[in-house]
């Protein structure tokens, strides 16, 4: 059973997964720039702040 398993290096067909990951993540940094970046980012901590605070009040603990 190990052996019909894919190495996740070997290619199936014109790229490996990693290279699809890395062009569409050029890309989209191509494209979108660093602002984009910036701003997922702190919507991002703002929702783990969110979620961090909703888990203490679910505790009965003081924020």
């Amino acid at each position: 059973m190990a052996e019909s398993r894919r190495k996740t290096t070997e290619r199936k067909g014109a790229m490996t997964v990693a290279e699809a990951g890395r062009k569409g993540g050029k890309k989209t940094a191509d494209t979108h720039g660093h602002e984009f970046y910036k701003e997922i980012g702190h919507k991002g901590g703002q929702k783990v702040r969110e979620l961090i605070e909703e888990g203490k009040r679910a505790k009965g603990l003081k924020s």
